[in-house]
Formats: structure tokens, sequence, C-alpha cells
């Protein structure tokens, strides 16, 4: 029996500081049958990410924002179940953007096949998807990182730093995370195997970086922005390269966004930052699933999801990002399949 009512979450309005549910209507709309070329997704598992904050905001970006009144941008994972496409067929799982809602129409564009059977769905949301494509094309490319190096992840625990940490250990780094609390702390040295852990809730940043880092930082990637980044930036090693991914402290301000202060480091050690945008390797994500789904098989790249479920919870499973209540890939389950 075909589905009738797709459950989906709208913009509603811009958000001010933190999201909110008021931020978004919840509503339910007819489903349609595909038509020629078409085919209907029934919608599994959410993907949450930091930057879906930003995708709510006007302006110029790398992406354009989401429109009022549209279904709120996600990425998805979902399993087909009807289908007028001659390239996918009913049982086909994809991957793609699809949005926050249960069921989605779709053409193909931008979505991909995936085997359930080679990873779960939720491993191709996150390490295996946008966020670990982030994390080896940020670290690899844009990092530049050379074997022996010492690098510094923040937001370690999380779904792009977990992966950083892991490929720059495979590389033959030094590599020293920097998260929230003893558990996450705990988590990205015993389980993970990244060298040193910095629990920035209670230990002075800058003072841990020069214990852990005596050489300098040769690479370090950002996913949080404000005073750690500050104090990253005061222990530079010569021609060290900064990696911009995210600035998760700052999405939810209500002030100017705080940027650098020790910004001279760059000139003093002959250092570069460069911001990275993970579409912009769309061309090569084959490459690197291909090489990550290797080192995962092998035991030396781990990946872990953090699951919750229920569509109707999307608004407040998403705070858990800014408030570092996730460890690993944060992911709402929407069905069973």
């Amino acid at each position: 029996m075909s589905p009738t009512v797709n459950r989906q979450f709208k913009l509603a309005r811009r958000p001010v500081g933190m999201v909110k549910r008021s931020d978004f209507d919840f509503v339910e709309a007819p489903v349609r049958d595909p038509e020629d070329g078409e085919f209907l997704v029934k919608t599994l598992y959410l993907s949450l990410d930091p930057a879906m904050r930003g995708w709510m905001n006007e302006g110029k970006s790398y992406i354009p924002p989401v429109g009022l009144g549209e279904v709120m941008r996600a990425g998805a994972a979902g399993v087909i179940v009807a289908s007028k496409h001659p390239s996918f067929a009913v049982g086909d799982h994809v991957v793609g953007a699809l949005g926050v809602q249960e069921y989605a129409i779709s053409n193909g564009k931008g979505l991909s096949k995936v085997d359930p059977t080679v990873a779960p769905l939720p491993v191709y949301l996150g390490t295996l998807g946008m966020p670990g494509m982030t994390a080896y094309f940020g670290i690899l490319e844009v990092g530049e990182l050379k074997d022996g190096e010492t690098v510094v992840v923040s937001g370690a625990a999380g779904a792009v730093g977990q992966v950083v940490g892991q490929i720059a250990k495979i590389k033959g780094c030094h590599v020293v995370g920097i998260a929230g609390g003893a558990d996450k702390c705990r988590y990205i040295t015993e389980e993970l195997g990244f060298d040193a852990a910095i629990d920035y809730k209670s230990e002075d940043v800058k003072e841990a970086l020069k214990q852990h880092c005596p050489k300098g930082i040769d690479v370090y990637f950002d996913n949080v922005g404000g005073d750690i980044l500050d104090a990253a930036l005061s222990r530079l090693a010569m021609h060290a390269r900064i990696v911009i991914c995210g600035a998760i402290s700052q999405y939810n301000n209500t002030e100017p966004v705080k940027g650098p202060s020790n910004y001279l480091s760059l000139l003093v050690n002959r250092a570069s930052m460069k911001g990275m945008v993970v579409f912009d390797f769309a061309a090569r994500y084959g490459e690197a699933v291909r090489e990550m789904a290797g080192w995962m098989k092998q035991g030396k790249l781990k990946s872990r999801e953090d699951i919750a479920e229920g569509i109707e919870n999307f608004p407040e499973t998403l705070l858990k990002l800014f408030k570092g209540e996730n460890t690993g890939k944060l992911v709402l389950k929407v069905a069973d399949a």
C-alpha cells in the first residue's frame, strides 16, 4: 500500500541565536506518485550537521540558504518504494539531500546508491558520507598532511574530527584532539588511538598545547573557531597549515563572529590558513570512499554514530550538536526499513 501522508519540517523563520522549535513548521503533506524519470524515497535516517545552522541564515554563502516555507535541507539515507526511473529500482538504498521529511520525490540528481550489506546506512551519513569526505580531503588535500607531523584537531569527538584524527594516525602523525568532557577525551585516546586529548572544559587549552606539542603544531584542523582557534595560532610551527572547516562555537552568536586575534602568528611562522568546503571535491568522493572503506575493513578506521529516534524530535535533536551532547556522527532515525 502506497504511503499517503508525508510529515515534513519546513523553515518558518530565520533563527536568532540558538535554533528553536518555533523556527520550524511541522506539517503534513500528501505523497504524490513519481512521474516518468522519478522515484519515491522513504527516509530511514537523517544526517544532522552543524552546517545546517548556516543554511538557515539569509545572505551569501557557499550554498543558497533554505527558503522560508521550504523543507529543511538535510542529508539522508533511504530506500526506494516506487520508481519510474530506469536506473533506480524499488528496494535500492540511496543517500543524498532528501530533506527533513519522511518521503521525497527525486529524479536521481545528487543521490548515490549504497549497499547496506557493506556498511550500515548511518555510516554512509558519517564516515563514508559528507563528514568523512570533509575529513579526508580537508586533512590530506587542504592540510597537505605529511608523515610524522604534529596534528591538532578541535571538535575531535565529532563526526568530522574523529575521522581527521584517525587519518592522521594512519599517516604516522602525532595527533592531539580537543574535546569537551572526560568521556569524549577517553573515547578519542582509548578507542580511536589519538596520542593525547585536551578537555577544553577543564583545562587551559593554550598550556595543554604547549605540553602536548612541544615543537609546535604543523596542521591544525579547526571545527570550532573562537578562543580555541586563537590558542592554536599561538603554538604554530614554521610553515604550519590551518584548515578552517567550521566554527560551531560561533554559529548561534547574536553578536558579531569573533575572529582570531593571534593572526599575526601566520606571518611570523610563514603559515597559511585556508577554508574548505567539501562540495569542491565532489568529483573525487569515490576515491575517498574506496580508501576509507578499505581502512575500515582493515580495522584502521573506526566509525561511531550517535543515533536518536523520531522525526518529530528533529529540532531538539539538532540542538545536541550545539550543546556538545553528541559523540560521533549525530543521526536521527526516521523509520525502519
